[in-house]
């Protein structure tokens, strides 16, 4: 039997190869559609009524919703999926994405600082809660189909860069879940209770969505619903992530599987209307392929990709067509599946999905361990360790001033033999650490479940300024360890 035509086997998510490709190019297709109605009307305060387009034939609009998912397929390319992280994705913010508008400025400003995600996005941040991270959750989505708990991970890191651990990055987890399962959940209440699976049941996020689906269920008239949650996000402000995910939402829902009428609904919802048509082209397109999206409205938008927010001066052979940002999704999606161990088959025949499939895509500990990350702080990953550096709070100090500070200490190579770390500090002129100690021990084995896991190797302590506080602040902690060569060096920024 031909292995590349191989059949689906028991506990394997499979896809046809040609049926994914048209579910994916469908996505960028719908998303394009999306943003470019839904543009013209970005920021409207009132209630909407749209009819369609507003631009020429053939006239596609910029939207960053899109353009930053052109630099992390360029950054996966790059770079790899096992090496992909937020301290990767945070240097091509820097080096490649030129608006410093909300949340995108104040997360560059951070980072520029020394700040790394997720603190970068936590910092003296009024936008965390906003749309930057939500809206570009595709990329992800489409390089791990049916494997949600993928498509978060990459999500999240991508969205602590400049939403911190708050309700700009629980919608990128909800809206990443949604769109990684509807390519094998296509029953759309379904795929909307695998996102709410992913965020903490008390956020935000989790409250304007269950708003929209109890409305729907109440009957009440759509134009009702959306000043419900009005309301209801009042406090919030304009730009925020829970209520325009809502309109997302909204959409779907009173759109009853028809594509026009669904969008139209979410645009004339008002607020970030860009956005919010774009995702509902995506999720559409995704769940239902190509011949889903209408005839009149693919002739109308075309093929072509317009970028407003990707410095092409530095950064060229980002793509320009949705045909070739779905070619080059699809090659990376075999190297990401493997890098996550993902139980997807991606050949040329394929039987679909059966309910056991679909019953794995809700909830898991991945979701629960994301979520639960604190905002004011970093990671740092070496070969042996991985280490998680906490703030108590800000870290910004005055002279003399005091920083409480906790790290946590993880084993990654269970199974090799415990390791003693020996720790050094090395401090600004006149600095000095109250407290802790200067050996972590990690454990042979895993802690049981009924363990404290993390007790044994987190170290609690002060970082005391002197009487000189520059605005920038370096402090690096050097860890060593018997039978290892080289130091592993934490860099730690304080600021003034």
């Amino acid at each position: 039997m031909d292995p590349h035509k191989r059949r689906k086997v028991t506990g394997m998510i499979s896809f046809a190869n040609k049926s994914l490709r048209d579910h994916i190019y469908a996505c960028w297709l719908g998303k394009n559609i999306g943003g470019t109605m839904g543009t013209p009307y970005e920021g409207r305060r009132e209630m909407l009524d749209i009819q369609g387009f507003s631009t020429a034939p053939g006239v596609v609009l910029p939207n960053d919703d899109l353009d930053l998912q052109l630099v992390w397929l360029m950054a996966c390319e790059q770079n790899g999926p096992y090496q992909l992280n937020s301290h990767v994705l945070a240097e091509y913010w820097l080096g490649y994405i030129s608006p410093n508008w909300n949340e995108y400025g104040i997360g560059k400003s951070n980072l520029r600082l020394g700040l790394l995600p997720p603190l970068s996005g936590d910092y003296r941040n009024d936008w965390k809660d906003s749309n930057g991270a939500w809206i570009r959750t595709e990329v992800w989505a489409c390089m791990a189909p049916g494997c949600p708990d993928v498509a978060i991970r990459y999500s999240c890191e991508d969205a602590s860069v400049d939403h911190g651990m708050a309700e700009g990055t629980y919608a990128a987890i909800f809206v990443a879940a949604v769109e990684a399962s509807a390519f094998v959940e296509k029953d759309l209440r379904r795929l909307i209770e695998i996102g709410l699976s992913k965020i903490p049941a008390d956020c935000r996020v989790a409250r304007s969505v269950k708003l929209v689906c109890d409305c729907y269920d109440k009957g009440i008239d759509w134009r009702k619903t959306r000043e419900r949650v009005v309301a209801d996000s009042a406090d919030l402000g304009w730009f925020e992530a829970p209520a325009n995910v809502a309109y997302v939402i909204l959409g779907l829902l009173y759109g009853e599987g028809d594509f026009k009428k669904s969008m139209i609904y979410a645009i004339d919802c008002g607020d970030d209307t860009d956005c919010t048509g774009a995702t509902i082209g995506s999720i559409m397109g995704i769940i239902g392929g190509i011949d889903f999206i209408p005839k009149d409205w693919q002739q109308y938008i075309g093929d072509s990709i317009v970028t407003v927010s990707v410095d092409k001066g530095c950064l060229s052979g980002v793509p320009k067509t949705c045909t070739e940002l779905t070619d080059r999704v699809m090659r990376q999606i075999p190297a990401m599946l493997l890098a996550n161990g993902a139980n997807v088959n991606i050949c040329a025949e394929a039987d679909g999905c059966d309910a056991a499939d679909r019953a794995r895509l809700a909830g898991g500990a991945v979701a629960a361990d994301l979520c639960a990350r604190p905002s004011r702080s970093f990671d740092m990953d070496f070969l042996y360790f991985r280490a998680r550096v906490i703030f108590d709070e800000d870290p910004s100090v005055a002279p003399g001033g005091a920083v409480p500070m906790r790290i946590q200490f993880d084993q990654r190579l269970y199974g090799t033999g415990p390791r003693h770390l020996q720790l050094r500090w090395i401090l600004p002129e006149g600095w000095s650490i109250e407290g802790g100690r200067q050996e972590v021990y990690l454990p042979h084995s895993r802690p049981s479940r009924s363990a404290e896991p993390r007790n044994a190797s987190t170290i609690s302590f002060t970082v005391r300024a002197g009487e000189r506080v520059d605005f920038q602040n370096r402090l690096i902690l050097e860890i060593t360890c018997v039978n290892h060569v080289m130091p592993a060096l934490i860099p730690v920024t304080i600021l003034g």
